[in-house]
């Protein structure tokens, strides 16, 4: 794929729909050996499998390409661009920059898959006259035709059957509206309502809630630390008090907090800080230890709800 005339310091995010494993392999090393022979630093960040496809493809030239395996780095799609895409980018903030990013496959649980949604469209804000190529591959063969049409929706090209056109569908804002949705109910759970000045309760309360449900070591470090920022958003951010929510589902820790306030920046939690930003740094750290975070923003408050794997 080339860059197209007058737009060579714009971004540019394609959408690649392949069906088979041929395809998927010969669009990729092509698009990376592409970035290489103009001098562009290069990552792929793909599951492993097709990791293991673009690796192979290239032979010798993977030398020159980091790689990450999309199924742990991106576990939590809220992190992506924060810790894979930007990291990347912002290692490099003179030169163009190439990236191959995979957050959606077949096996995505369909409990992730919203938050992989909005991540895709909140790339395109987040590298807003960024000089950088992001390129999203999407298994059209084994993706539901749903999937694919939000790909549409969050990406102003797409790549299919070797051609590249512009995305009717394209609206960013749109997707991201869409998919913040109200969150299933709670099973049954233990709640706490806290408010300032000790909201800090809530902390031990859920870490107590943890450990019962068989949490331990650095899970229970990680609950700690996310109960703490967002029980602190709320207070300082969400009208004072709010209420924290616990429970054991799939296998997994759960907690929520809901509070009355109202979320209005959609990267919240998903930039990196600015050098030198004081504070702002509370629902980025959430997402940098949490396995799943789901947001719910509305006129009547918040609800971020959080999960661990056990």
């Amino acid at each position: 794929m080339t860059r197209r005339p007058g737009i060579d310091e714009a971004f540019v995010h394609p959408a690649l729909f392949y069906r088979t494993e041929e395809e998927y392999t010969a669009q990729t090393v092509s698009f990376v050996r592409e970035g290489l022979a103009s001098d562009e630093p290069v990552a792929v960040a793909v599951p492993g499998r097709n990791l293991d496809l673009i690796r192979a493809g290239l032979g010798a030239d993977a030398d020159a390409v980091s790689f990450l395996d999309m199924a742990e780095a991106g576990r939590n799609p809220g992190r992506i661009i924060s810790q894979v895409l930007r990291k990347f980018a912002d290692s490099h903030p003179r030169r163009r920059v190439r990236i191959i990013g995979e957050p959606i496959w077949a096996d995505r649980s369909a409990m992730e898959y919203p938050a992989c949604a909005q991540h895709e469209a909140l790339i395109n804000p987040a590298f807003e006259n960024r000089a950088a190529t992001i390129l999203c591959p999407y298994d059209e063969a084994r993706l539901d035709a749903d999937i694919l049409a939000d790909a549409r929706l969050t990406h102003p090209t797409v790549i299919s059957r070797g051609r590249e056109q512009d995305s009717d569908a394209y609206d960013w804002r749109a997707a991201v509206a869409r998919f913040n949705e109200p969150l299933s109910p709670a099973p049954t759970a233990a709640e706490f309502a806290f408010a300032a000045p000790k909201h800090s309760a809530a902390r031990r309360f859920a870490v107590g809630q943890a450990r019962q449900l068989g949490l331990v070591g650095q899970r229970l470090l990680d609950v700690e630390l996310a109960v703490a920022e967002l029980t602190t958003n709320s207070v300082m951010h969400g009208g004072g008090s709010g209420t924290l929510a616990v429970w054991a589902e799939a296998g997994q820790f759960r907690c929520e907090v809901r509070d009355r306030g109202r979320l209005a920046d959609p990267l919240a939690g998903r930039r990196p800080p600015e050098a030198g930003q004081i504070g702002g740094r509370g629902l980025l750290l959430v997402h940098n230890v949490a396995d799943l975070v789901r947001v719910h923003t509305g006129d009547d408050g918040t609800t971020v709800r959080i999960h661990f794997d056990r």
